[in-house]
């Protein structure tokens, strides 16, 4: 089973990476800039597995940049304190 086919899963593994970046070092601004790049990326390339990333496909999609780097900084602070590296 993919990390995408379940909602819980997917924030886990996201927190996961989020607390690897920061454990590199890595400043928030880059984070942010990344999860605004893999936002892109996963509306334009991937399918939804499950109705949580059908809604956040379907919100990417009408935003303008600016808000969707407002979805991808919402993202970042939903999966804070997710995954197994809290």
């Amino acid at each position: 089973m993919s990390v995408l086919d379940n909602w819980d899963s997917w924030k886990d593994f996201l927190g996961d990476r989020l607390h690897q970046a920061e454990g590199q070092g890595i400043n928030n601004r880059a984070v942010s800039e990344l999860a605004y790049e893999i936002g892109g990326y996963l509306a334009n390339s991937v399918d939804a597995k499950n109705n949580e990333e059908a809604v956040l496909r379907d919100l990417w999609n009408v935003a303008d940049e600016k808000e969707q780097h407002a979805i991808a900084n919402m993202m970042v602070k939903l999966v804070q304190n997710n995954g197994s590296q809290q």
